[in-house]
Parts: C-alpha cells; sequence; structure tokens
C-alpha cells in the first residue's frame, strides 16, 4: 500500500531526507519516530503529494506520488500538526466543505457526519463554532476529517497530542477499529507506549535518514538483546538448579525468584517449565521481563550518535 525507494527531499542545500526505503503493506500500521526535524513530517509531505521528492520514488495505494498526484491525494487521509479548522464554522459545516471537495454523496454525506461524530463524542458539539472547541475536541474533529471519505491510507501526525487520557484513548480505539486488510496507517508520534499499542512496524528516523527498521520484537531483540524472563516461586530455593534446557541461561536468583535469559522463548520456555515442575519447584508466576519501546528507542539514537562521531 506505501512504497518508498530512496525518497530523499532538498531544501536548497539543506537535506531534509536522505535516502529513505519503506514497504508497507495493506493492514499494517508504520508508526515514524523521531526527534522534532528529524525528517518525519517531511517524508508524510512527500508520500502525500504535497512536497516533490528530489530524488528517488514513491507509491501510495498503487498510485506514483508525482505522476498521479491527483489519485494520491483522493487515497489518503491526513491529519497535520497544525489542523487548519475554520472557527467561524460549525462541525457540520466544516465538514460538509470537506465531503463536496471529495464529491460525496450528499445522502451518504449526511449520514457519514452523524455517525462519525456521534463515535467521537462530538454530536453534542455539532452546531458549535469550531472557536469555541477544546484542544482535544479539534483534534478528534481533524482526525473525523482525515477518514471522511473512508481512505485506505491514512497519516496521522501526532493524532492524540494535546488529548486528556480519556479522548486519547478514544482516538487510539478508533484506529484500532479502523484497521483492517485494505487500509494502512502511517503514524508519527512521540508517545512510545502509543507506538507500542499501535505499530505492527517502527522506523527510527534520525537526521533524515532511517537508521533502524522493523517490528518491535525484533528492535528489541537486536538492541536489548535476548528475552528476559522472571520465575516466581512460593517457596525460597537455595543451592542447586536443574540442568537448564539449551538456550536458557540463569542470570539472577533471589530468594524466591530466579530471572532467565531465553534466546527463543517459544522452544525454550514450555521446556523450561516442565523441568523446574519435574524438580518439584512450585511455580507462582512465570512472566517476560518488561523491555519498553523507549528502552530501545534510547538505545538506537544513542548508538547512531556514536556512529556519527566516529565517522
Amino acid at each position: 500500500m506505501i512504497f518508498a525507494e530512496d525518497l530523499t527531499k532538498y531544501f536548497d542545500d539543506f537535506l531534509a531526507v536522505n535516502g529513505v526505503n519503506l514497504d508497507v503493506p495493506s493492514g499494517q500500521v508504520l508508526v515514524l519516530l523521531g526527534p522534532n526535524g528529524a525528517g518525519k513530517t517531511t517524508t508524510v509531505r512527500m508520500l502525500t503529494s504535497i512536497l516533490v521528492p528530489s530524488r528517488g520514488h514513491a507509491e501510495v495505494a498503487g498510485y506514483d506520488v508525482v505522476r498521479q498526484s491527483d489519485k494520491v491525494r483522493s487515497s489518503v487521509g491526513v491529519l497535520t500538526e497544525h489542523h487548519g479548522l475554520y472557527g467561524r464554522m460549525s462541525s457540520v459545516e466544516y465538514l460538509e466543505f470537506f465531503g463536496k471537495l471529495y464529491s460525496l454523496d450528499p445522502n451518504y454525506l449526511r449520514r457519514r457526519i452523524d455517525d462519525l461524530l456521534d463515535n467521537f463524542g462530538l454530536a453534542e458539539a455539532r452546531k458549535k463554532r469550531l472557536a469555541e472547541y477544546s484542544k482535544g475536541m479539534r483534534q478528534k474533529l481533524a482526525l473525523v476529517r482525515a477518514i471522511l471519505h473512508d481512505p485506505p491510507v491514512l497519516l496521522l501526525d501526532e493524532p492524540t497530542s494535546a488529548m486528556d487520557p480519556e479522548s486519547a484513548r478514544m482516538v487510539r480505539d478508533a484506529i484500532i477499529g479502523l484497521r483492517s486488510e485494505n487500509r494502512t496507517f502511517v503514524l508519527c508520534t512521540h508517545n512510545l507506549v502509543e507506538a507500542e499499542e499501535l505499530a505492527d512496524q517502527v522506523a527510527i528516523i534520525r537526521q533524515g535518514r532511517i537508521i533502524l527498521h522493523g517490528t518491535i520484537a525484533g528492535i528489541k531483540r537486536d538492541l536489548l538483546g535476548p528475552a528476559e524472563y522472571e520465575v516466581r516461586l512460593a517457596t525460597a530455593v537455595y543451592g542447586w538448579i536443574p540442568d537448564l534446557p539449551p538456550g536458557v541461561e540463569l542470570t539472577g536468583r533471589e530468594e524466591k525468584c530466579l530471572h532467565f535469559c531465553i534466546d527463543s522463548p517459544q522452544i525454550s520456555n514450555p521446556a523450561l517449565i516442565r523441568k523446574l515442575l519435574d524438580q518439584k519447584f512450585e511455580i507462582v508466576s512465570f512472566q517476560e521481563a518488561p523491555r519498553s519501546l523507549e528502552q530501545a528507542y534510547l538505545e538506537a539514537v544513542n548508538r547512531a550518535a556514536e556512529e556519527e562521531k566516529l565517522a
């Protein structure tokens, strides 16, 4: 659904995006992570045919972002950092305006507006001027505008910024609900907990180039090492530990707790549990030690900074 090869953008002599490669199939969420100024927004603007690449090639929903820019724009829904809401309009007037731009059938458009305003908790404020909306309400309305024409590709820049926890939860649930085999997301966010919940793929961008790209599980494994597991026991254990299965290493122990480093959990975990039970260990819990995307992200950025110093 989204393909980019050597996507590059210069602004005069400034290199904003440097050789980005992406391949996002239908039904997946790609999260772009990186500091402000890393090139995330510029990448999104090229994918939405707002900016013309200086070099490289990209297709969105099967359309070339340069040669078929009108088709691309009709196939994407975009939530930008600055929404461009018209303060004198009501939400209905605002959405009707955009529905006409997308040439939506008037009867369908009215039903669609009613359904979306209701789903996002904005129905009671439908007659208010947008200038009276809170930041969170404006954010939700901007997202409604992005999905109004039911596009196959959604590109969302900080979709839950300025929202209270309840509203942010509503938007994340809406994104989860919108996921389907025929819809793809690109999500820019600084909220790493949000990224971990929603992402199928993560791309970390630094100084215009992708320094790491993969699944969250793969990124954690590559940057933080094999998974670590904690076994809590009903009674204290001292001294002898049974022979461990291949790929399992005892890395720490407390009075009623054992810590293991495990290369292939799907293979080794069942064998380890059987071994412990055979030796009459009374297991209270067996769980993976939490390792956050934030830890992996910071490790990736630090490694990239060290490599830049040595270059």
